[in-house]
């Protein structure tokens, strides 16, 4: 098993002096111990002043799609109503550990994004959505600033049912309304029409902690680290070949190989998670976690999951084991997932078998192929993140494909690598 903890990146002190760790404390931060490091948050009345800032900070999101924060608030801000925020902590990514430990280690940070983005947008109503609920750090964050009248409106918890598109905005915005957690085709956009119809605003928590900080700090001060074009620090889940998990916060653009190993080790590295793209070693060693450097491997850090996959396991077993989770949790109303990702999942299985047909090779390449047969074809990205697993895993684990035709196999251990869930989904109830 796997245990998620707040640790620096390896180069430590460097880093240090850089200004990181600045997100997680080194244990769970009461109010009191919150104001004391950070002190009030700013900005009252100045709302248009924080949206200004978060768009020279150059702060994207960090739940995946790195869309920049500012041009979401300003488009909810430019609506006229009732208006929402939504923090979204639901972290459906299995292999993900940085939003549950940003929650229980900071909640009051997250808290003070979420109050700030809801001033800043002209919001009245505040909604936290998470996966297990109301936890008992969170609760006692809310009590705490509720005693005090620090914040303006209350915020509702939701909780998520456990499945993997239950993050998915839209998806989100049905839960809230009291629906199941389905997504839905867009547009309009739920900055545009979300919650009961009202613009809404969702923010990744780790994005509102981020926001907190440079309504503090300012601009400048978030891009003393990071890239010119990717500016700041992130949360990443961090999978060692020894099969330790770590949260690790470091600056984008810092080197892989300084977070994960790249040694003889170590077959492949995964950047992205579960929607992400297979790296293969040792070509990818110089490559660095932001999207410049990764686009030549058509890969990009989405939620920030890294894997440093054994050289003792098989990458083909295991991108066979995630891609038929991830056919399960299809929400079954759209053709490429209903029927694509199913058959995508069960030629990958076969591949991985003990010998398999020559066509099954072919028709896995055909689907996952630039025709776009699945990929861009559904209602939310996940046929297309998918897609990408998939294809990305025939690339890099090509030598892998001919020896099992062959019934052979170059993994000495065979216990799973990657974390799955316990349970598949068996009925439409998993969805509410």
């Amino acid at each position: 098993m796997t245990t998620a903890v707040n640790e620096s990146a390896p180069g430590g002190a460097a880093r240090q002096a850089a200004g990181l760790p600045r997100l997680l404390p080194a244990s769970p931060e009461d109010l009191r111990g919150h104001l004391a490091r950070y002190g009030a948050t700013p900005y009252r009345g100045r709302a248009g002043a924080l949206i200004a800032d978060i768009e020279a900070s150059g702060l994207t999101g960090r739940g995946g799609a790195a869309f920049p924060v500012y041009r979401k608030l300003a488009v909810v801000a430019q609506a006229r109503g009732r208006k929402v925020v939504v923090a979204n902590g639901s972290e459906s990514e299995p292999a993900s550990r940085k939003d549950e430990l940003l929650l229980r280690l900071a909640p009051n940070l997250v808290l003070d994004g979420l109050q700030l983005a809801a001033e800043a947008v002209g919001a009245t109503e505040a909604h936290l959505y998470l996966h297990y609920g109301s936890t008992p750090e969170i609760l006692r964050a809310l009590a705490e600033r509720a005693s005090r009248g620090l914040d303006g409106f209350g915020v509702t918890i939701t909780q998520a049912p456990p499945r993997f598109l239950a993050g998915q905005e839209t998806a989100l915005v049905n839960r809230i309304g009291g629906g199941p957690a389905l997504p839905t085709f867009q547009p309009p956009r739920v900055s545009e029409r979300g919650l009961g119809g009202a613009p809404t605003l969702v923010q990744n928590v780790e994005t509102l902690a981020h926001l907190a900080l440079i309504a503090r700090y300012g601009p400048r001060w978030f891009r003393a680290v990071g890239t010119d074009a990717e500016p700041g620090s992130m949360l990443t889940t961090v999978y060692w070949p020894d099969g330790k998990c770590r949260v690790v916060e470091t600056e984008i653009g810092a080197p892989l190989r300084a977070l994960l190993s790249s040694g003889a080790e170590t077959r492949a590295w995964l950047v992205g998670g579960y929607h992400g793209t297979w790296l293969p070693l040792p070509e990818a060693a110089d490559v660095t976690l932001d999207h410049d450097s990764l686009k030549r491997f058509g890969a990009a850090v989405g939620a920030g999951v890294l894997v440093a996959l054994p050289a003792d396991r098989c990458g083909l077993t295991e991108a066979a084991r995630v891609t038929g989770y991830l056919a399960a949790e299809s929400a079954g109303q759209c053709g490429p997932c209903l029927n694509g990702l199913p058959r995508i999942a069960a030629g990958l299985a076969e591949l991985a078998g003990p010998g398999h047909r020559k066509q099954t090779r072919a028709d896995v390449e055909r689907w996952v192929g630039s025709q776009n047969l699945v990929a861009g074809r559904g209602a939310c990205n996940h046929p297309d993140g998918t897609v990408r697993f998939v294809r990305s895993a025939l690339t890099v684990f090509a030598p892998e494909i001919s020896l099992h035709a062959r019934g052979q196999c170059s993994a000495t251990n065979r216990r799973p690598f990657l974390p799955l869930p316990d349970g598949m989904p068996t009925s439409e109830d998993d969805w509410t």
